[in-house]
């Protein structure tokens, strides 16, 4: 099994994750989009916290299940609680120390097409086709 170390830009948020990577993530939602995420998934258990988990800043929308960690000093996106697996996270592999993400395979994941379920919308969610 794979650890590797991570930390947001600053330094104040760390964290372990205890997991093989074989696979990474992209996601076209809108806020995946603007934060040009690359993630890996790991089960809730194989995430650590090891320092600065008051500095996070939480951030919701839409149907506010997911839920998205960034560092309160340095604003830089480190992980999230997945919509559709919601005992696992998201991580930010390039927050991680030391990981070379080259010979690893991405996959294309589908968020833009996701219920959208906000009582006002912003017209760029769309929501999943009809």
């Amino acid at each position: 099994m794979g650890s590797y170390r991570g930390s947001c830009h600053c330094g104040t948020v760390t964290f372990r994750i205890d997991a093989e990577i074989t696979e990474l993530t992209t996601c076209d939602c809108s806020l995946c989009v603007k934060k040009n995420a690359l993630m890996t998934k790991v089960h809730e258990s194989a995430l650590t916290i090891t320092t600065g988990e008051e500095a996070l800043t939480l951030y919701q929308w839409n149907t506010r299940r997911a839920k998205h960690y960034f560092c309160s000093r340095c604003g830089i996106y480190t992980f999230h609680r997945k919509r559709a697996a919601p005992d696992h996270y998201g991580v930010n592999i390039q927050c991680l120390d030391d990981f070379d993400h080259s010979k690893v395979p991405v996959r294309a994941t589908a968020g833009a097409n996701m219920t959208v379920v906000d009582p006002a919308p912003r017209p760029e969610w769309p929501g999943p086709p009809e």
